[in-house]
C-alpha cells in the first residue's frame, strides 16, 4: 500500500483513526482528530478513501430491493400458531439445590428420587387444575434425570418435546397435558 502524507488513515486492530504527518522508513506517524500522535508499521494500517458519514448521503432509502428484503422479513414474522395470552403455564426448576436447602448426606439415587417425585407432584397438581403447560427445567448433565422423566412422562395423559432452546436451553422439556372437555 502507498502511503502518503495527508492520507485518511485507519487502524486495522484499534479504533484509531487519523492523517499521515510523517513516514519514516516502514514507520508512519498518524494525528488522529484529538491531537495524538501514533507511530505504526504500514501493516498495521488501512488507507480510508472516503469517510462512511459520506457514504451514507448517497443511500436510497426507496431501493426496490432493499423493500424486497424488508417486506420479505416481515413476511417471516407471521405464524400459523396463536398463543392463548390466559395460557398458564408452570415452570419447575428440578436441579437439587433449587428444590433442597442443602444435599448433603444425599447420594445420587436420593436427589434422583427428590425430582421425579417432585416432577410427578407437579404433573398431577397440574392435571387436578387443568394447567395445560408444565415446563420441567432438568438440566443438560449426563441425560439420566431427562430419561427418568420421559419414563414418567410416558404414564399420563401427556405430550412431552423440548422447550424453547431460545428460553431454557438444552435443559428443559415442555409438557402439553390433554384436558377433558
Amino acid at each position: 500500500m502507498c502511503l502518503e502524507i495527508g492520507n485518511k488513515v485507519a487502524v486495522i486492530d484499534a479504533d484509531i483513526r487519523g492523517v499521515v504527518v510523517k513516514l519514516i522508513g516502514d514507520e508512519v506517524y498518524v494525528l488522529d482528530d484529538e491531537g495524538m500522535e501514533y507511530c505504526f508499521t504500514k501493516k498495521e494500517l488501512v488507507k480510508v478513501e472516503v469517510d462512511q458519514n459520506d457514504l451514507s448521503k448517497y443511500f436510497d432509502i426507496n431501493n426496490p430491493m432493499l423493500k424486497a428484503k424488508i417486506t420479505s422479513k416481515e413476511k417471516k414474522k407471521s405464524t400459523s400458531f396463536i398463543k392463548d395470552k390466559k395460557e398458564v403455564v408452570m415452570e419447575v426448576d428440578l436441579h437439587a439445590e433449587k428444590l433442597v436447602k442443602s444435599t448433603r448426606g444425599m447420594d445420587n439415587y436420593d436427589i434422583l428420587t427428590l425430582q421425579i417425585n417432585t416432577a410427578k407432584h407437579k404433573l398431577e397438581y397440574c392435571i387436578s387444575k387443568r394447567i395445560s403447560k408444565l415446563v420441567l427445567i432438568h438440566g443438560v448433565g449426563d441425560g439420566v434425570l431427562k430419561t427418568e422423566l420421559q419414563f414418567l412422562l410416558n404414564n399420563y395423559p401427556v405430550k412431552y418435546y423440548d422447550a424453547s432452546y431460545q428460553k431454557y436451553g438444552q435443559g428443559a422439556t415442555e409438557v402439553y397435558i390433554y384436558q377433558n372437555q
